[in-house]
C-alpha cells in the first residue's frame, strides 16, 4: 500500500521498517500480508483512526445562553480526546457557509476555549437563514442567481473536507443540516450531522431539555425583579412582563416560578409599603391555556382596588392569532421571516394585553417590558452547563462512532441521552400546564382555587 494512500477513510501517518509498515493512530486494525518476488512474507499491522479528519461547528438562529458555552466545550472536548481532529468554525452560521467564510481553530485557539463557558451570545456568530428558500438567499447575497443554496452549501463542505458537521440551533438548524447531509450521501459523501439543541423556548420534539433554557427563565425573572420597582412610581400601575415563547408556554412557566422563589427568599417591610402582595405576580398567559379577557379582568380589577397595582407575565405567543386576526383585519399586513414565522416583535403581544387590560382594570399608567434580549444573551448558569458538557460529551463520543442525530434526553425513551433520529424532530412542542408545579403557580396568581 504506497504512501499517502486515498483508500483509507482518514489521512494516515506511515512509519517503514524492514518487514512491516504500521499506520501510527488508532482504533480498528488489520494484519496484512504481501507476497515478495523471492518467496518471503511481508507483514503490513494497520491501525486506522476512526476518528474524524475535520470537523465544524455553527450556531444559526436566535441566541440563547449555551451558544458560547457549546462552541467553548466542543472544542475542548475534541483536544482532549483526538487532538489530531481539525476544527473550523463558520461565521455566522449558514451564512457563513454559503460565502466559505470559517475560523481555523489553532493550537493557541484551543488553549483559550475554556474562556468561552462565561459568555452569552455566539463569538461566531449567528443568522437566520432557510437553504430551500432560495429567493431570500438571493436576495441576501448568500448566493447568485441560478444556484441552489444547498448544493452551494454542500459544496463548500467537500471542499473544506469536513467529516463532521456541529450544528448549534434549534429544529429548523439541525433539520436543515439533516437535509444536508442527505444530499450529500446521494452524491456519494458521507457527512456526520450532530446536533446540539438550543432554544430559549425549550419547544423541541421529542427532547426533555433544551440548552439554555433554564438560564433563560432565571434571567427573565431577575429582569423583573428590577422592572417590578416601577409599581411605586404612579397609581393604579399596570406591568406587562412579555416573555418569549412562540409556540410553549414553558418559558413563562418557569420565569414566574423562578420569579415567585425569589419572593420567597426575600424579606418585606409591609408597613413601609414593601409589601410582598405588591411585588407578586397577578396573573400569567401562555398559548396552552384558554383566555377568557372578560373574566379575567373582572378578578384583576379587585385586586387593582385593593393594592393599586398589577403584575402580568405573557408569553409572546398568548393569543397572538386573535392579534394577528385583529391586525389583518385592518388591511395591514403581518410581516415573516425566511422561516415563515410570524414576526412577534410586530405583533407586540404584550402591548395588546395591556391595551384589552387598561380600560376594563382603571389603570392610570401601563408599561410593557419585554425580558426576552436580556434574558437569552446570558452566559449559561450551571444548571445549563452541566447540561451542555453532558451533551457536548455525547456529540463527541458520537462523532467517533461516525452517528449522526440531534444530542438530547430522548422523552420517548425514558429520557435516554442520545443521538436523537433527525426524522423525529420537530418545533412547536407544546408545553403541559397540568404539571403540578405551574397548577401551583396559578393558585398564587389567583387564576385558579386550590
Amino acid at each position: 500500500m504506497p504512501h499517502g494512500s486515498n483508500h483509507l477513510p482518514y489521512p494516515v501517518v506511515w512509519a517503514e521498517s524492514l518487514f512491516f509498515t504500521r499506520l501510527c493512530f488508532r482504533r480498528r486494525s488489520a494484519l496484512l500480508t504481501s507476497g515478495t518476488g523471492d518467496g518471503k512474507v511481508e507483514f503490513y499491522y494497520i491501525t486506522v483512526s476512526t476518528h474524524p479528519r475535520k470537523v465544524a461547528l455553527l450556531t444559526a438562529g436566535g441566541l440563547a445562553p449555551c451558544l458560547s458555552a457549546a462552541v467553548g466545550g466542543l472544542i475542548k472536548k475534541y483536544s482532549e480526546v483526538s487532538p489530531e481532529t481539525e476544527i473550523i468554525c463558520y461565521r455566522s452560521g449558514y451564512k457563513g457557509l454559503l460565502l466559505g467564510d470559517s475560523i481555523k481553530v489553532t493550537p493557541e485557539l484551543r488553549q483559550q476555549a475554556h474562556i468561552l463557558l462565561g459568555y452569552g451570545g455566539s463569538p461566531i456568530g449567528n443568522s437566520r437563514v432557510k437553504l430551500t428558500n432560495i429567493k431570500d438567499c438571493v436576495k441576501r447575497g448568500l448566493v447568485k442567481e441560478g444556484q441552489e443554496p444547498q448544493k452551494v452549501a454542500a459544496d463548500q463542505l467537500v471542499k473544506d473536507q469536513v467529516n463532521v458537521l456541529h450544528t448549534i440551533g434549534g429544529d429548523d438548524t439541525n433539520t436543515a443540516a439533516a437535509d444536508l447531509a442527505a444530499y450529500l450521501a446521494k452524491n456519494g459523501y458521507k457527512l456526520s450531522v450532530i446536533g446540539l439543541p438550543k432554544t430559549v423556548d425549550n419547544d423541541i420534539v421529542p427532547i426533555r431539555q433544551s440548552l439554555g433554557a433554564m438560564t433563560a427563565a432565571e434571567q427573565g425573572a431577575r429582569f423583573y425583579q428590577n422592572v417590578a420597582s416601577e409599581q411605586g412610581a404612579s397609581g393604579r400601575m399596570l406591568i406587562v412582563h412579555e416573555i418569549m415563547g412562540r409556540h410553549s408556554g414553558w418559558l413563562t412557566a418557569a420565569t414566574t416560578r423562578d420569579y415567585f422563589s425569589w419572593i420567597d427568599r426575600s424579606k418585606f417591610v409591609p408597613g413601609l409599603g414593601l409589601d410582598a402582595k405588591k411585588w407578586a405576580v397577578h396573573g400569567v398567559y401562555v398559548p396552552e391555556l384558554e383566555f377568557n379577557l372578560q373574566a379575567e379582568a373582572d378578578r384583576l380589577i379587585k385586586v387593582m382596588d385593593q393594592q393599586g397595582n398589577l403584575n402580568i407575565f405573557v408569553s409572546e405567543g398568548a393569543c397572538v392569532d386573535s392579534i394577528i386576526a385583529e391586525i389583518e383585519s385592518r388591511g395591514e399586513k403581518v410581516e415573516r421571516d425566511a422561516f415563515g414565522h410570524v414576526a412577534l416583535d410586530k405583533v407586540n403581544v404584550g402591548a395588546w394585553f395591556g391595551k384589552q387590560f387598561s380600560k376594563l382594570v382603571k389603570a392610570e399608567k401601563v408599561l410593557v417590558q419585554k425580558s426576552g434580549y436580556f434574558a437569552r444573551s446570558a452566559p449559561a448558569n450551571a444548571a445549563d452547563l452541566a447540561l451542555i458538557q453532558r451533551c457536548v460529551d455525547e456529540a463527541v463520543a458520537c462523532a467517533l462512532r461516525g452517528e449522526s442525530g440531534l444530542i438530547g434526553e430522548d422523552e420517548e425513551q425514558g429520557d435516554k441521552l442520545r443521538a436523537i433520529e433527525y426524522p423525529r424532530i420537530k418545533g412547536g412542542k407544546h408545553f403541559d400546564p397540568s404539571v403540578r408545579w405551574f397548577q401551583d403557580i396559578l393558585v398564587r396568581t389567583g387564576q385558579k382555587s386550590r
